[in-house]
């Protein structure tokens, strides 16, 4: 599978273990930046990967900010994405088996390091359940192109 992966700056550490985990996987991985701890705005690097995946060039992506909120949103823009936050395994598994999110964000401060590649390994393992979840899926294509989702 190939994975595209970016970060901030307060993102940038973890980001580097994510990394190593899809590697140690047997994962294909596609390095978005940042590639150091110096500041940089989120959404330049959110926003890549975001836009590889609507482009197909990955299978999916994770972004990693310090508490994953500014990434989340800004991904979240591009039409075509799905992205949920994970702090958990059981997060990283219901937002592909409910919400069938193509991007997984991360919060460097909240995510557990410890829990971390089982949180990779869910998000990546899990199928989207489909069923009742097609129809609100649904909803969310269809208010990406209008001006009001209301």
């Amino acid at each position: 599978m190939k994975v595209a992966v970016g970060a901030d700056h307060k993102g940038f550490e973890f980001k580097q273990k994510v990394k190593q985990i899809l590697a140690k996987l047997g994962h294909e991985v596609v390095d978005f930046g940042t590639h150091s701890t110096e500041a940089v705005d989120y959404p330049d690097f959110g926003l890549k990967v975001a836009n590889a995946v609507v482009k197909g060039e990955v299978d999916y992506g994770i972004t990693v900010c310090w508490t994953g909120n500014g990434m989340n949103i800004a991904v979240n823009k591009v039409k075509g994405i799905r992205a949920g936050m994970a702090l958990s395994v059981d997060m990283a598994r219901y937002t592909r088996l409910h919400n069938d999110a193509n991007i997984m964000t991360l919060a460097a401060k909240y995510t557990p390091e410890d829990k971390l590649e089982e949180i990779i390994k869910a998000f990546l393992q899990t199928k989207f359940e489909g069923g009742r979840h097609i129809p609100r899926v649904e909803k969310i294509r269809q208010a990406e192109g209008s001006a009001s989702s209301a």
